[in-house]
């Protein structure tokens, strides 16, 4: 399984930007792919889910109502809309692919450095 992300770069408040993960390698039924971010010196943080079967979608409290996260199965990619940025959304995002019914998610994009200045 291959992940590739982009999309990352610098904003302002209160702007938008989407990310972008190209997934190949395999077929991905009945896997689920999220979005993830980590600041430096603090813990990777789940941002975002969905199912790669029926588009079910969850998020963190910290993002909810601001950003979604959409699969195109044509495309293989799955995309992280983010609006209304914060300062605190300052982060690498990575994208990564679960197995189903595997524990935790074991496949990982390189990450997309996402600056949000106020």
């Amino acid at each position: 399984v291959q992940l590739q992300a982009s999309g990352g770069g610098v904003v302002q408040a209160g702007d938008s930007l989407r990310l972008s993960c190209s997934a190949s390698g395999r077929t991905f039924t009945n896997w689920n792919m999220g979005w993830f971010r980590q600041i430096p010196g603090k813990e990777r943080e789940q941002v975002a889910t969905i199912t790669w079967n029926w588009g079910t979608t969850s998020y963190s409290d910290s993002v909810k109502g601001r950003f979604t996260i959409s699969r195109d199965k044509v495309r293989n990619t799955i995309d992280l809309q983010m609006n209304s940025l914060e300062p605190e959304d300052t982060a690498v995002y990575y994208c990564a692919a679960q197995r189903g019914g595997a524990r935790q998610f074991a496949y990982w994009g390189q990450g997309t450095l996402v600056t949000v200045s106020s």
